[in-house]
């Protein structure tokens, strides 16, 4: 891939990835992928297979909290403050300054500024998983346990229960 012709926001992201050794590049999608399904669509996998990245603005000291679940899992918030005390909603333009990407295309890494990160343990379920490369066409396949890696940030429970079907 010649990062030079792709966006910025998804040079970081593949820049970041190959300096950790991470086999795998981002890569473009032909259709923006802004949700955990239109991703999964145009892969071709399961929509738990996405790991989405939620930002979560903490209000104590105003910090980007990163939550990265899986696609097919909603993040419960009393959980995520267990862990980093009191969030709320993050707007377009916080998510925007603290990470430098727009919201559908947010990363689980090269962000702006390093934001607080956890990794939802249902990841772990998969071989496999995609999740967004700095912008909202691009995304890179990894194992889950390569978020721990690298993100540095530990791998917890943060969802509300998967409800049965």
């Amino acid at each position: 891939m010649n990062i030079q012709n792709v966006p910025e926001g998804m040079q970081r992201v593949a820049a970041e990835l190959l300096s950790a050794g991470h086999p795998h590049a981002p890569r473009m999608l032909d259709d923006a992928a802004r949700t955990a399904q239109q991703a999964a669509d145009a892969l071709g996998i399961l929509v738990g297979q996405v790991a989405k990245s939620i930002i979560f603005r903490r209000k104590s000291d105003d910090a980007a909290v990163l939550v990265v679940t899986s696609g097919d899992r909603r993040v419960d918030e009393k959980k995520v403050e267990a862990h980093v005390g009191k969030v709320g909603r993050a707007d377009a333009e916080f998510v925007k300054q603290r990470t430098g990407f727009s919201i559908g295309g947010v990363a689980p890494l090269a962000h702006a500024t390093p934001p607080v990160t956890l990794i939802d343990r249902d990841l772990l379920r998969f071989e496999v998983v995609w999740a967004a490369a700095g912008h909202p066409h691009a995304v890179f396949a990894l194992h889950p346990s390569d978020l721990a890696r690298l993100t540095g940030a530990p791998v917890v429970d943060v969802v509300q229960e998967a409800s049965t079907q």
